[in-house]
């Protein structure tokens, strides 16, 4: 059992749903109409977004098991719980099975699904340890999925307005995420030389970046209402969504101790979640 549960972990369900849901959100803000018909697509689509994360997920704490021996010693590997081989190979399985649920979608799928592979191993192994441009090329993981949504039913690379608007809104909120994830990990990435803001400009300056991250994804959010995209429905929840992230940011900037940013990087994944549905109720008419 114990081993089972270093699994779990390994893997972040929580994160790994997200990024299943995010296809499902992309599908649906294509065409809303549409979802039912390609139920397989968007099935196979979620897998896809949730196995490939997950593969991301071990990729990279089998990466970082050292920095994580510092920042966080009862994760899985740091901890004993899981070997460095065993996550590997953990990470293969799951990556083969996010690459086959792509093929079964449609070859366009399949090809995205790669290069999202290809931008975080790019991360992992060679990005993480430049800072900003590293936090910048997760960002571009986290706003794939919804390029891949859309692909996935309509079977060509045609993007509407609100797909680009909702993936700018993943990026920006999610490059404030990276960046508190700086501070929390500042002691191992000074260790390791990890050039994150907060190791390069300090605590207080990486909160600031991190704000201004959250706070502009919060003014492009009333976009997609404003040139008629969306019902009101999706008012109400990305209101809750921006107030969410707008105390985030205060919150941040008031205390930007390790323990501090980390209770706001927990909570900025619900605001996620809630801005992810409201961009899917809002697509319905």
């Amino acid at each position: 059992m114990g081993k089972l549960s270093g699994y779990l972990r390994l893997m972040r369900p929580v994160n790994c749903l997200m990024m299943g849901f995010a296809v499902i959100v992309g599908a649906a803000l294509e065409s809303s109409n549409a979802t039912n018909a390609f139920w397989p697509n968007l099935v196979y689509g979620f897998i896809t977004g949730f196995m490939l994360a997950a593969a991301s997920m071990a990729i990279n704490d089998y990466h970082d098991r050292e920095i994580d021996s510092i920042n966080e010693p009862s994760r899985p590997i740091p901890s004993g719980l899981i070997k460095p081989r065993e996550a590997l190979a953990f990470a293969f399985i799951l990556t083969a099975i996010g690459f086959a649920s792509a093929f079964l979608t449609n070859i366009f799928c399949f090809a995205i699904a790669m290069i999202a592979w290809i931008v975080f191993v790019t991360y992992t192994t060679v990005g993480k340890r430049s800072g900003l441009p590293g936090n910048f090329l997760v960002s571009t993981c986290v706003a794939i999925p919804f390029i891949y949504g859309s692909v996935a039913i309509a079977d060509t690379v045609k993007l509407n307005v609100l797909v680009f608007v909702s993936m700018a809104f993943a990026f920006l909120s999610n490059t404030g995420r990276e960046i508190t994830k700086g501070i929390v990990d500042v002691e191992g990435d000074q260790a390791r030389n990890i050039q994150t803001l907060a190791v390069r400009f300090g605590e207080k300056a990486a909160a600031s970046a991190a704000a201004s991250f959250y706070l502009s994804a919060v003014l492009l959010s009333p976009i997609p209402w404003l040139l008629n995209l969306v019902s009101l429905w999706f008012i109400p929840l990305v209101a809750i969504t921006d107030f969410g992230l707008a105390v985030s940011s205060f919150m941040l900037l008031k205390d930007y101790s390790r323990e501090n940013a980390r209770k706001v990087k927990k909570i900025v994944l619900l605001w996620f979640i809630i801005g992810l549905l409201a961009f899917v109720i809002g697509a319905i008419r």
